[in-house]
């Protein structure tokens, strides 16, 4: 954390000097976002609501089968961090997910994580009174034969004990990559300058 400040009260008030060191201390906090991501995955250790396996174990286990058969690793981020969601986003962990996968993935990688929620539900929503097949109303998209084998091949089968599941360290250089390489931001022409 740092204690670098600026002095003004209003944003009308700020100068580029200011701006400066404020885009200095964001390429720094910038470069600290795979370490706090990881932070947040392991805040679901021990959480098991219920599931077979923890929140944390689930999220290695869906890298873990997408790295095994050959996924590229924005796959594989994206498979990890699906769920990263759950703990603030209890009734839309798929949005917080997308939020913070957004800047960093292609849009078709974008938009499975998004909609996984709706589609995962194609397994178990009959249980609970939901649509098993709402997913069906994305039936057109591009991306749904996508997201179907997404939730089929690494969502659905990430809840067993007796996987083998590889550890975090394991992905932390794939989330050090993606996240050092924004694709699209507001502040995508400023980042450009700051880091030239």
């Amino acid at each position: 954390m740092s204690s670098i400040q600026t002095h003004f009260t209003s944003l009308d008030q700020s100068t580029r000097e200011h701006w400066q060191i404020i885009g200095g201390e964001f390429l720094q906090l910038a470069r600290g976002l795979p370490a706090r991501v990881v932070s947040h995955l392991e805040l679901r250790r021990g959480d098991f609501g219920g599931f077979p396996v923890d929140r944390y174990t689930h999220c290695l286990q869906a890298a873990t089968l997408a790295l095994n058969v050959g996924r590229d690793e924005e796959y594989v981020v994206c498979a990890l961090l699906h769920d990263i969601g759950d703990t603030l986003g209890s009734f839309n962990h798929p949005d917080i997910a997308a939020a913070i996968l957004q800047p960093f993935v292609c849009d078709d990688n974008l938009w499975m994580v998004k909609h996984h929620g709706i589609f995962q539900g194609h397994y178990f929503f009959h249980h609970i009174g939901m649509d098993p097949d709402m997913r069906d109303q994305f039936r057109a998209h591009p991306c749904f034969d996508r997201t179907a084998e997404f939730c089929e091949r690494y969502d659905n089968p990430a809840f067993d004990p007796a996987c083998k599941t590889l550890p975090i360290s394991e992905f932390e250089p794939m989330l050090q990559r993606l996240f050092a390489k924004p694709r699209r931001s507001v502040y995508q022409a400023a980042l450009s300058s700051q880091s030239a």
